[in-house]
């Protein structure tokens, strides 16, 4: 049978208020055309990210009642951190508030001006917090990705080839090789084990460490499963051990796979370098044993931990966002192929091919489509990964122009993704008369957040 059904019932309702358009327009004038300023209530559908944003289960809300909020000790830590050593087999686990935390105490730690710190692709805050000490960002695709509408099994996988020679020339200077799992960058795509495998190979063979960005572990291990025979029948979290025990620490933003609406984690194996970094931690997040986080929140971590690897859940999750891309191929709008596990990622340049990438199509597409039904996305193009020459002031594009649509976990029911499909396909018929936009005031970093934008 190939009807998706939900693997889980409806326990709690939240209410959406539906918009006019005319309100809409309103909302976008106030908001200067950045979909990150628009008020939640303002939102019919919501895939601006699927990151803190998904529902969490009843074992979940059970266990946020066992929170333990002693500031040192916490029993709800021990529970936590014995999650994350059993699937992510790490020595030294140290909580953090999120993500991002994790990826700048990381960067803190162990980077210098002028390191070099390759990955298959840097998200935006992950290379925001390399260049924040100095370092260089450095993105090493496989070749099968730049051809974005080419069907290709891994291609989320880091060119080998390319690192090995960086590694040769660059070794002393390179502090650890990041691979993120899946590449949210390059379109939400998968890495395979054989490539993390020769990842890490070339990193050992160099003295360099390895780090893997684990925000999708889960939605990667189901990849490998189904894309790769020798683990058809292996469980997920086999598969996820196997993945980590090929690294040498990780950083992770539980909001993803760790099924919660907050907190994160940095793992590493080497006790000097994890002493500094909970150094760091006391310094700017809180002690060990929470880490910016309360109690309750390790708990619900804890738990979400495990059901992001539970295999109905995962086919469930990956069927959804399947079925989204094939109706949106066959609305004749082009997107990155083949679908990601998170997220749908149209191609906007290739839709809007009257819209210059230096009038942003992507936050172009991603306006029309609020405006068109309230749906809220997020543009992954120029205005997130231009580089702007500060000595001539000439801005660099990024190198694709893509609207993400993140598909929050166990939130949104298949008639609710039918609207999407609905509303992507009227802003389709009308898409000549889409006008580009321009940035009237922006910050000097992570711009796409905060940027004011007018219509041209």
């Amino acid at each position: 049978m190939n009807r998706i059904i939900e693997p889980f019932r409806i326990k709690m309702v939240e209410p959406i208020r539906l918009t006019t358009r005319a309100e809409r327009q309103q909302v976008l004038q106030d908001a200067h055309y950045n979909l990150f300023r628009v008020p939640a209530d303002s939102i019919i559908i919501d895939l601006l990210t699927d990151s803190g944003t998904g529902a969490m289960s009843a074992n979940q809300w059970a266990a946020l009642m066992r929170g333990d909020e002693s500031y040192a000790g916490s029993l709800s830590f021990q529970r936590f951190e014995a999650a994350v050593k059993e699937i992510f087999g790490f020595n030294h686990v140290i909580p953090t508030h999120q993500g991002r935390a994790a990826e700048r105490i990381l960067a803190a730690t162990v980077c210098k001006p002028g390191n070099i710190v390759p990955n298959n692709t840097h998200f935006d805050t992950t290379r925001a917090n390399i260049e924040a000490v100095g370092a260089v960002a450095l993105d090493l695709p496989c070749p099968e990705a730049r051809d974005l509408h080419k069907p290709h099994d891994f291609k989320g996988n880091m060119d080998v080839e390319a690192l090995s020679q960086v590694l040769r020339r660059h070794s002393g200077n390179i502090p650890f090789v990041m691979v993120t799992v899946t590449n949210n960058g390059g379109g939400g795509q998968p890495v395979s084990m054989e490539n993390i495998r020769e990842v890490s190979h070339l990193c050992r063979t160099h003295g360099v460490p390895l780090y893997i960005d684990a925000c999708r572990f889960a939605e990667n291990a189901y990849f490998i499963r189904t894309r790769s025979s020798k683990y058809h029948d292996t469980p997920l979290i086999d598969i996820a051990r196997e993945m980590f025990s090929y690294a040498d620490g990780c950083t992770m933003s539980a909001k993803k796979d760790g099924m919660a609406n907050i907190g994160g984690f940095l793992c590493s194996n080497d006790d000097t370098v994890a002493q500094h970094e909970e150094e760091l931690l006391i310094l700017t997040e809180g002690f060990p044993t929470y880490g910016g986080l309360a109690g309750r929140d390790l708990e619900a971590i804890a738990v979400g931990l495990y059901e992001a690897l539970d295999l109905s859940y995962q086919r469930y999750r990956h069927a959804s966002t399947g079925y989204l891309g094939q109706r949106i191929v066959e609305l004749g709008v082009p997107i990155l192929r083949p679908p990601g596990g998170h997220a749908i990622y149209i191609d906007a340049a290739a839709m809007l091919p009257h819209i210059p990438a230096t009038q942003y199509p992507g936050q172009a597409l991603a306006v029309a489509l609020y405006l068109e039904g309230g749906v809220r996305t997020v543009e992954i193009g120029s205005v997130m990964f231009g580089r702007i020459d500060p000595t001539t002031g000439i801005e660099t594009p990024g190198p694709n122009e893509l609207v993400r649509l993140a598909i929050p976990r166990r939130t949104y029911t298949k008639s609710q993704i039918d609207y999407v499909i609905d509303v992507v396909a009227d802003t389709a018929r009308h898409k000549q008369s889409i006008r580009g936009v321009k940035i009237v005031e922006q910050p000097p970093a992570l711009r796409h957040f905060s940027a004011r934008f007018e219509l041209v």
